[in-house]
């Protein structure tokens, strides 16, 4: 798979099979993953990969957290700027119904908001989850950084045939994830990303872009 196949076929997958994904297969994507851009050779990041009984562990606690109507640990960075107005908006929006009527979950749905927390707590059914953190200390460069390295990771992992979901969702359980993982409080958690086989027999989400036009500009060309 080349690079521009790798890039296009990458989507966020919500249903994944539980065929176990080879340990071989994930130290292979993630020593390649080292060669991420870093600024200032930092690596910043902190990766915990969790699976089997662990995860199973972590999802039937984050699961009866949902369930119960938590509302979550107090948030250490927010997931959206407040007063998110348009053009960015309208993209989220009109991606928020896509996803969501993809599984089956309609948007005057009264239970809409713990069947969201109960898909995303359990992972959509992938056997292996990624938790991505920084230490405190790091600042917004950094932070790129993280991002750069996990699209990298996304992409090497779609070259083996593996899909991924990156879930900022996980913060709200941050507490239960460091605890499962034993990352020490001097890290925060900045996402987790989910990885596995997909499933067959679901409906394949691929969200609309916005055209390079409007989000490029040429100068001197």
């Amino acid at each position: 798979m080349d690079v521009y196949e790798a890039v296009d076929s990458r989507r966020a997958v919500r249903a994944f099979s539980d065929e176990p994904v080879p340990k071989e297969v994930l130290e292979r994507v993630l020593t390649a993953a080292t060669r991420a851009p870093s600024s200032g050779n930092l690596q910043p990041w902190h990766l915990y990969v969790v699976t089997g009984e662990p995860l199973a562990e972590l999802k039937r606690v984050a699961t009866a957290r949902a369930l119960a109507g938590d509302p979550g640990d107090e948030r250490e960075y927010p997931m959206y700027p407040d007063g998110l107005a348009s053009p960015y908006l309208d993209r989220f929006a009109a991606a928020a119904v896509q996803r969501y009527e993809s599984l089956g979950i309609e948007r005057d749905d009264p239970d809409r908001p713990r069947k969201i927390a109960t898909l995303n707590s359990e992972a959509f059914g992938a056997p292996v989850v990624l938790f991505c953190y920084l230490d405190w200390a790091m600042g917004p460069g950094q932070w790129a950084d993280a991002g750069m390295y996990l699209q990298t990771v996304m992409l090497l992992l779609k070259a083996e045939g593996l899909h991924s979901c990156p879930q900022v969702m996980w913060t709200v359980y941050r507490e239960t994830v460091s605890r499962a993982v034993g990352a020490d409080d001097g890290l925060v958690l900045l996402c987790g990303v989910s990885v596995g086989f997909e499933k067959g027999g679901v409906l394949q989400l691929r969200t609309g872009r916005a055209d390079m036009t409007e989000t490029v500009r040429f100068i001197g060309v």
